[in-house]
């Protein structure tokens, strides 16, 4: 049988496998061209001129290596509300989300212990503590504002007003903590601390002092003065800020 015309490339007529179709590198080198673009720029520009989805696209880099990380960044800050909300999601979360494992979450999370460890890095080298107050609650929300339960700190301070430790005393539920103040005082001692700077924080967002805020945050202050130990102030945070008992006139 004769042959017939030559089947035109790219017609209906090619192989579904052929491999110069179906099979391109192009997308890969894309990727990896996308990847060197952005880290040259962060390099040029800093953290600072970068949109939250583009520094935590950057970020997932680490994680996730050859993948766009891209459309997974706007996943997450879809999922989680924003930047530091998707590091302090717990890795349960994080497992639901298309394009994480295991060791990926693991990163995630190692990522936020860096940046807490840094952040109270900065506010013991920062002296007196109280001179350093943003960095203060840039620490306080880094650690505590997206927990999904309420947990009580306290910031033991000397003389000069130098952080000795910082410690997390009690958990408890979503919207509850129990504090003794006679084992915060008793704590205090143990360290020779001569001040304190209490905080917790709101799951609900809300970081407004209930009632039950005010009354305990003045127990400790009845014991703690007659023994030298001055309560600097009680910080509530939530995700929509902090609050200041001091600052509100409640201490």
């Amino acid at each position: 049988m004769a042959p017939g015309p030559e089947t035109p490339p790219g017609s209906l007529g090619e192989s579904p496998f052929n491999p110069i179709s179906d099979v391109s590198p192009k997308p890969e080198v894309d990727n990896a061209g996308h990847r060197q673009r952005v880290r040259e720029r962060f390099l040029k520009l800093g953290g600072d001129a970068f949109e939250d989805y583009e520094l935590l696209e950057l970020a997932l880099q680490l994680v996730v290596p050859r993948r766009d990380t891209k459309k997974l960044a706007k996943a997450l800050l879809k999922e989680f509300g924003s930047f530091s909300g998707v590091f302090s999601a717990a890795p349960e979360r994080l497992a639901k989300i298309d394009g994480l494992g295991d060791t990926s979450v693991a990163h995630i999370k190692v990522i936020q212990s860096v940046a807490v460890r840094f952040g109270r890095d900065r506010i013991k080298l920062e002296k007196p503590l109280l001179s350093s107050w943003s960095e203060l609650i840039d620490y306080c929300r880094a650690q505590m504002a997206y927990e999904s339960i309420e947990q009580f700190r306290i910031l033991f301070l000397d003389k000069k007003n130098r952080l000795i430790a910082d410690e997390v005393q009690q958990t408890g539920t979503v919207d509850h903590t129990p504090v003794y103040p006679r084992e915060v005082i008793k704590r205090a001692l143990e360290h020779s601390a001569t001040a304190l700077i209490l905080v917790h924080n709101h799951p609900s967002g809300d970081p407004a002092p209930s009632s039950a805020d005010v009354r305990m945050t003045r127990e400790i202050t009845d014991i703690a003065k007659p023994l030298g130990i001055t309560l600097h102030d009680h910080i509530i945070i939530g995700k929509s800020g902090h609050a200041s008992l001091r600052g509100l006139k409640l201490l």
